[in-house]
């Protein structure tokens, strides 16, 4: 069955990912996420921001497919891809039809080189176009060229984050979804990688969905972002109407007024956030 449903917010043509009304359970007893919808355009970088256990991880492991490992289940709603379901479909056929996850915590396979790390990603691609990623790959990340010969596990955090994103490209992706890259870097490091990204989305038109603590961040780089908490979502559009709201720039962005805050204030302030109302 093909669903073809036109979304308001990104009107002309259907998403290619889409999440209706979707719950999530843990041992069918606690509930994660509550009727998520969402949608992410073709080509586009789309935010998904929120605190930490707001359930941001699980949106992003419900698309994989690999909630099982922890004992979850989506219990109610849809995702479909290009508007066919693929909910209940094993993760790897998921990653064969484009949809490729890099991890919290990027989950390199630590006794293999950087290079051999990067061909597991391309495992199923033939020969050359494996060695056509590489260097793509390689382009993109120099500093993954230095180091291809070294251990994985003795890189950097910010050698192995570039490498767990070589990775994932090496498979082809048409939907990359990063899941907190700038977690535990240096400020310049992740300048770096989300300049990367940025000219990845850009240059070679693959869809990102970026999740990320650093609202600052994934709003400088993305075109429409989304606000969980609690695991609803609270409030979506357009990274220039978020700036804008007053809640996002107090709770978010630690400013009120259009001036920054200190974090002492921030974390002392009281006022009720409107959408929680």
């Amino acid at each position: 069955m093909i669903l073809i449903i036109l979304d308001t917010r990104f009107p002309g043509a259907p998403p290619m990912l889409e999440l209706r009304n979707v719950q999530v359970l843990y041992d069918r007893a606690i509930e994660a996420v509550r009727d998520v919808s969402l949608a992410v355009p073709e080509g586009q970088m789309i935010a998904l921001l929120g605190s930490n256990g707001a359930g941001k991880s699980t949106i992003l492991k419900a698309i994989s497919g690999v909630l099982y490992q922890e004992n979850g289940e989506i219990m109610s709603g849809s995702v479909a891809l290009d508007g066919k379901p693929i909910s209940g479909l094993q993760p790897g056929d998921i990653v064969r039809k484009g949809i490729i996850q890099v991890p919290e915590g990027r989950a390199l396979f630590a006794q293999l080189t950087a290079e051999e790390n990067l061909l597991m990603g391309g495992i199923t691609r033939s020969r050359a176009d494996s060695r056509a990623a590489m260097d793509m790959v390689y382009d993109l990340f120099p500093r993954v060229k230095e180091r291809r010969h070294q251990t994985a596990g003795y890189l950097s955090g910010g050698e192995q984050q570039m490498v767990a994103i070589g990775r994932a490209l090496m498979a082809n992706p048409s939907l990359l979804m990063l899941d907190e890259p700038s977690l535990g870097l240096a400020p310049q490091v992740v300048d770096t990688i989300f300049d990367a990204i940025l000219n990845l989305n850009q240059s070679s038109g693959v869809t990102v969905l970026l999740v990320e603590q650093n609202a600052q961040l994934a709003l400088d780089v993305a075109s429409y972002g989304y606000i969980i908490e609690n695991g609803r979502i609270v409030l979506d559009g357009t990274v220039e109407t978020l700036r804008k709201n007053d809640d996002v720039q107090e709770f978010y962005l630690g400013m009120s007024g259009g001036e920054r805050k200190s974090m002492r204030d921030v974390k002392h302030y009281k006022r009720r956030k409107r959408w929680l109302s």
